[in-house]
């Protein structure tokens, strides 16, 4: 038995020892991280700082999309298929899903409370330090809820750390510079299509006990297509925003700010309720949720900004 397995034991214990009483905190946040916390970007966007949105979508969807590419590589299983003795707590199994290595919960809340510990660590530095104790704690939460292993964790927020870097470094060098941003475009378009091509080519581990199939690669391929259909719509979004829309922020308009509530609101139902009802329902999980995806995404960079600039008096 690996030492990973036999930490997650002992965070099990502890878990039973304490009679689950910090298991729906931990679960919280780890649902937080994947189901509120995206939105972040796009509200950023829309009415508080349109440079710093951009980061923010950048980060999200390569993170999103680079992650997928690891999972989809490495395949590892998750804990409870490594080791029978595994019982995750709750539901948060069912919430589990890809393959195990990186964690794409930590991903998520080191890309998005790490790009805002960046923004904000020279002016609001009790904002810097709670995004910091929310990484630690989100990735902690994947190990006490037994849903990823110590290793999962520490790559899924390294790869956000360095994405946090990285982009922080070509925004600043590309801005402004409309022909570099649209050659950058075109690759990311390029990058998109290899990597569909190289997950649906590519081979998978197919173990099978007692005639039943461990894991489906099938539906360990939805999450990377949700996240092409997403980075595709941030590239054909954002082209259409800095040749055509040039979205500004109405910063003194009342209605932003129930606007943006709205907004918010429009892409959650859609992303909880319409897409999987619709889009998803028609087209199958892949195909379906990359289109819902990109729908989602358009709306935020295109649709609601027009919106926005067409209500909002200043």
């Amino acid at each position: 038995m690996g030492i990973d397995i036999q930490y997650l034991l002992l965070l099990q214990e502890l878990r039973n020892a304490t009679g689950g009483v910090f298991d729906e905190f931990f679960n919280a946040l780890s649902k937080f991280a994947v189901d509120i916390l995206p939105f972040l970007p796009f509200i950023v966007f829309w009415c508080v700082d349109k440079k710093w949105g951009y980061r923010y979508i950048a980060t999200w969807g390569i993170g999103e999309l680079v992650n997928g590419l690891i999972k989809l590589t490495v395949c590892a299983y998750r804990p409870w298929i490594r080791s029978e003795l595994i019982e995750p707590a709750g539901d948060s199994k069912v919430a589990a899903t890809g393959y195990s290595f990186p964690s794409g919960h930590t991903m998520v809340s080191t890309a998005l409370y790490g790009t805002t510990f960046v923004w904000q660590k020279d002016k609001r530095r009790w904002l810097a330090v709670v995004c910091a104790v929310l990484i630690l704690l989100t990735g902690f939460s994947r190990n006490f809820l037994g849903v990823h292993t110590p290793q999962d964790v520490l790559v899924g927020c390294t790869e956000s750390i360095l994405l946090i870097f990285i982009i922080g470094i070509v925004q600043n060098r590309i801005e402004g510079n409309e022909k570099l941003i649209d050659i950058l475009t075109v690759i990311g378009f390029v990058f998109v299509i290899i990597a569909m091509a190289y997950i649906m080519l590519k081979p998978y581990p197919m173990d099978y006990v007692d005639g039943r199939l461990l894991v489906d690669p099938q539906k360990m391929m939805n999450d990377s297509f949700k996240a092409c259909g997403a980075f595709i719509g941030f590239l054909i979004g954002s082209y259409i925003d800095r040749h055509y829309l040039h979205y500004e922020i109405p910063v003194n308009a009342v209605e932003l700010p129930v606007l943006t509530c709205i907004g918010g609101a429009l892409m959650f139902a859609w992303k909880e309720l319409f897409a999987p009802a619709t889009i998803v329902a028609a087209f199958g999980s892949h195909w379906g949720n990359l289109t819902a995806n990109f729908i989602m995404v358009m709306f935020a960079m295109w649709i609601w900004p027009m919106v926005i600039r067409k209500y909002c008096t200043k």
